[in-house]
């Protein structure tokens, strides 16, 4: 079987969050319709991460594709995490925690996780506006890996 990997990165606030969620729920919707299995791989820094799990549970609703998985990737152990653990795993299907960024300094561990996520990806699903920020810094990143880059800010699918 072939796994298709997406990741996903944007800014921590959302412009006109409508907009945003329609054209996620597009991307997904084709995501999913055009490949055998996709691994989902998400963080959970900001609102474009926070909207990407429920748009994915709604179009696997919606289409009754359940050919993917949907993995929250953690630069470290979270406290939020050690709390609530029950209810993360009833939002994420696996959940991971960065073993290269878990070890390092706090302030990097974020960048470390993203650019594991993208090795790990065919495709990156983002939200970018500005030319600014480390969602930016890890797209640019995906672009030097010549990965498929989808701009949902600015990409009509």
């Amino acid at each position: 079987m072939n796994i298709y990997t997406v990741s996903f990165f944007g800014h921590r606030t959302i412009e006109n969050q409508d907009d945003v969620e329609i054209r996620l729920e597009d991307t997904i919707d084709n995501i999913l319709n055009n490949n055998d299995y996709v691994r989902f791989l998400v963080g959970y820094e900001g609102e474009f991460d926070l909207l990407v799990a429920p748009i994915i549970h709604h179009c696997r609703k919606k289409s009754g594709k359940y050919n993917n998985e949907l993995v929250l990737v953690m630069p470290y152990i979270r406290k939020e995490y050690l709390n609530y653990q029950k209810s993360f795993y009833q939002n994420y299907d696996f959940i991971e925690v960065c073993s290269q960024s878990s070890l390092a300094y706090y302030k990097q561990s974020i960048v470390i996780r993203n650019k594991k996520m993208v090795d790990r990806s065919d495709l990156v699903v983002c939200y970018i506006l500005r030319n600014s920020g480390g969602a930016y810094k890890t797209v640019s990143y995906a672009k030097k890996l010549n990965r498929q880059v989808i701009n949902i800010a600015s990409d009509r699918n």
